[in-house]
């Protein structure tokens, strides 16, 4: 033996072996913990802050290789000088455009979306058929309740239900509200091939005469009385867009569009359907920020 000591060295032996300091150590962690409880800063729905703004614009029946050109190539080195943005991505599709652009962090970013905006209005050369560009500010939303409305009744009743609870939600200030199971009724009108050629038609002259038929025209005011004149007849049943004359010919018979065409109706609940056991039913989905959660929960409620 050469009387060195041999005993291990270091925080944990020294604890091993002296256990009155690791009590004593483990109670003043304890004591610093319960006097630091009460300034901590919690939220039970923290803040996000989104730093980014959407700029969209449509351009129906360009293709790609046009929007990309025409309109981002265009939009993208203006946005780009905005104060704040630190990058940007853009996407280019038939008929659409798009393009993200992020901030700094601590931008404000509602004075962000305004610049955006002034800096899209001082571009003139966009296309004329191209949309007016349409600004985003992306917002962080969470869903905060979903409710369920089911009866013995049907579709269509189930759908006045479910709208009358919505806007009973907007006017206790509950604006953010989406319906599912349930859906606008649309009329579709399919026009096989062998028709075309057979009547010498096009899907655009169709489409045309259609467009034409379906809504009524302004015409002017009634002076004095607040009232709007509007010409023709809305035609949007689809007996009625049947009815539709295509063309006339020459000894008075008509080619409608039923003639070249099969119209089907499709109904409220053609996307999806939501059962509550054997029950049809609809589903509204409530949503709101982080700084309103709590409040639009108890609205929800309420009126459930």
């Amino acid at each position: 033996m050469d009387g060195k000591d041999t005993a291990p060295r270091g925080l944990l032996s020294y604890f091993a072996r002296h256990a009155t300091a690791a009590n004593l150590l483990l109670v003043l962690l304890i004591a610093a913990g319960l006097f630091s409880l009460p300034r901590m800063r919690a939220q039970y729905f923290p803040d996000v802050v989104l730093d980014e703004v959407n700029v969209n614009v449509r351009w129906d029946g360009a293709g790609a290789d046009d929007v990309d050109a025409a309109i981002v190539e265009l939009l993208q080195p203006v946005l780009l000088t905005v104060d704040g943005v630190s990058s940007s991505y853009s996407s280019a599709k038939e008929g659409s455009a798009a393009i993200t652009l992020e901030f700094e962090p601590g931008v404000d970013m509602g004075q962000a979306a305004e610049d955006v905006q002034q800096a899209i209005d001082t571009v003139t050369t966009m296309p004329e058929d191209a949309d007016d560009p349409v600004v985003r500010r992306r917002a962080w939303r969470d869903r905060v309740s979903d409710v369920v409305i089911a009866g013995p009744v049907g579709v269509g009743l189930l759908a006045e239900f479910t709208d009358e609870f919505v806007s009973r939600l907007f006017t206790e200030g509950v604006t953010r509200t989406t319906i599912r199971g349930v859906a606008a009724p649309q009329v579709i009108v399919e026009v096989p091939t062998l028709a075309l050629v057979r009547h010498n038609v096009t899907m655009a002259e169709i489409a045309d005469v259609i467009a034409g038929e379906v809504a009524a025209d302004p015409a002017g005011d009634v002076s004095g009385a607040n009232a709007r004149v509007r010409t023709g007849r809305e035609k949007r049943s689809a007996e009625e867009i049947s009815g539709i004359t295509l063309r006339t010919y020459d000894d008075g018979s008509r080619l409608t569009i039923g003639d070249v065409a099969t119209i089907r109706v499709e109904g409220v609940d053609r996307n999806r359907t939501y059962f509550r056991g054997a029950l049809l039913g609809h589903r509204a989905d409530v949503r709101g920020g982080p700084d309103a959660q709590h409040d639009v929960a108890l609205r929800a409620a309420d009126h459930a």
